[in-house]
């Protein structure tokens, strides 16, 4: 597959950062988000460094500043749903109460499997679309298969663009992608689907298929003869049924994919890639940095989460320590113990701030021209709306002791 590249595009967005390690820029969040040109946001990072609720306050924040969003996650954790006070997500974008401002926002969940059926019912006539749909293959493939999901999640996207773009419905989609590496798989969709509609082996399957100027060779029978003896005739007829189907329905697909990875490197789109303050989550932020500017996707920014804070007051680290020494040697009643219980809570927090810091630092210096937010540590978890308000506006205006 040749996907054309477009150059990575640049938002006028980017400003000094107070206190920021190695001079990294600032990412402008809402300046991001009022950009009328900018129509999909991708998060995308590791597992576990709070990409859901991000991309849910992104798609707040730019609903109460005036768009009208959609939100899809293709995690699977229901995170989204209860902070949202929706009950359930699913395949259908659904309207958020309490919603503050003039825009609107709905949200929504890829059902794997289901958008894989409406591809099937879009490109084939009722009587075929219930011959695949009822395909032992079929759905094995819809349902479990490896990298399936990452194929409908280009589908889900691309039709909810040329959605919005038809029905002007939505100006923002903003995407939560799956954990870890698999969140940039989606990215290779086209290429895996075209090398397996493309493979040998398939396309062994598919000569009977294509009409009598194509029977089967003697070899190929003798072939199929063997493994119809070892797996069954019903085995084999529904395997080439299956192959011809996605033949002939998913050419559709393949080119709608490439058109969604088109869309991912157009200037509409900004990627943000999501860490936690931690050398693991920062080393996978920096693939993903890397990855996307390979394949010529307009990255945003990193947005750097649960960042402890320190660097308040005048006492360092060292002279917290040495204060909380000397009080417990020199003065241990319950009132001195307990300052010294807290002088040396003062010490952890500052130099665990330190040690994050010195890691931002060194992911700065290594790509100094990625725009970052730093949202400091919540004393709890982030569960409604209201929640998800506070790390918008943390997003937006990061306090400067959470970049120390």
């Amino acid at each position: 597959m040749t996907t054309q590249r477009s150059p990575g595009r640049t938002h006028p967005r980017v400003g000094p950062l107070a206190a920021s390690p190695a001079s990294a820029p600032a990412l402008d969040v809402d300046a991001l988000l009022d950009d009328r040109r900018t129509e999909i946001i991708v998060c995308c990072g590791s597992g576990g460094v709070g990409k859901t609720t991000t991309s849910a306050a992104l798609a707040l924040r730019a609903a109460e500043r005036g768009r009208n969003v959609v939100v899809l996650t293709i995690d699977p954790a229901r995170r989204l749903a209860q902070s949202m006070g929706i009950e359930a997500l699913d395949n259908t974008p659904r309207p958020v109460a309490g919603v503050q401002g003039s825009g609107s926002l709905e949200a929504m969940m890829l059902d794997m499997k289901r958008t894989f059926d409406e591809v099937v019912e879009a490109q084939a006539t009722p009587e075929k679309a219930k011959q695949i749909l009822e395909n032992p293959f079929y759905v094995a493939l819809s349902s479990s298969f490896a990298g399936t999901q990452e194929y409908m999640a280009m589908e889900k996207l691309g039709q909810l663009h040329r959605d919005a773009r038809a029905s002007g419905g939505f100006d923002l989609i903003v995407v939560d992608t799956p954990p870890s590496r698999s969140a940039l798989d989606f990215l290779d969709a086209p290429e895996r689907l075209s090398s397996f509609l493309d493979g040998r082996f398939v396309r062994l399957l598919l000569a009977p298929a294509r009409g009598p100027a194509r029977i089967m060779t003697a070899g190929l029978g003798l072939v199929t003869g063997a493994l119809s003896k070892i797996l069954g005739g019903q085995f084999i007829t529904d395997l080439q049924t299956f192959v011809a189907a996605l033949d002939t329905v998913f050419g559709g697909f393949r080119a709608r994919a490439q058109e969604t990875y088109a869309l991912l490197q157009a200037p509409g789109t900004a990627f943000l890639v999501v860490a936690a303050p931690e050398a693991d989550a920062l080393r996978e932020a920096a693939y993903f940095v890397e990855r996307l500017s390979e394949d010529r996707m307009p990255l945003a920014g990193l947005v750097v989460n649960r960042a402890s804070p320190g660097g308040e007051g005048s006492l360092s680290a060292d002279e917290a320590m040495a204060a909380s020494t000397r009080l417990r040697r020199d003065q241990p009643s319950p009132t001195a113990l307990l300052t010294a219980g807290l002088l040396r809570l003062h010490a952890d927090r500052d130099r665990m701030a330190e040690r994050e810091a010195a890691l931002r630092e060194r992911f700065a210096a290594a790509h100094p021209n990625v725009a970052t937010a730093v949202v400091p540590a919540l004393a709890g978890d982030v569960h409604d709306l209201d929640g998800l308000r506070v790390i918008g506006g943390l997003l937006a205006e990061p306090a400067p002791h959470a970049t120390a």
